[in-house]
């Protein structure tokens, strides 16, 4: 069976753009990531979502996980656990072509880590 794979549009937007902000990314004590290059992903009505160059990101904290999720938009999400944390980061290593500036990018979910987004100055 095919997946379908659809093109942001009117009823279904999605922008990336550079993130003004700097984004750090913490798990207790712990900085996980910081970066004034990350790319904000609005997708329809959706919270913006960070994705993080992988360069600013402390990859000796992530363990690569077997979960994966399909978007239709997007393409296939690889995950990674921090500690106790399972699936907690997410990476759309081959994203399709409309989001493309994604790829060698995660994203964090804000409810599991502690993400703080600091205003330029």
């Amino acid at each position: 069976m095919s997946r379908p794979h659809l093109i942001p549009g009117p009823d279904h937007p999605i922008t990336v753009q550079p993130a003004k902000e700097r984004i750090v990314v913490r798990v207790g004590e712990k900085v996980v990531a910081d970066t004034t290059d990350a790319l904000a992903l609005q997708e329809a009505n959706y919270p913006v979502v960070y994705y993080i160059p992988l360069a600013d990101v402390d990859r000796s904290q992530l363990q690569r996980t077997d979960h994966s999720t399909y978007c239709p938009y997007k393409g296939d999400a690889s995950y990674y656990s921090i500690g106790d944390l399972n699936n907690v980061v997410w990476s759309y290593e081959t994203p399709y072509p409309a989001v493309e500036p994604i790829a060698e990018r995660v994203a964090f979910y804000t409810d599991k880590v502690e993400l703080t987004v600091v205003e330029a100055q």
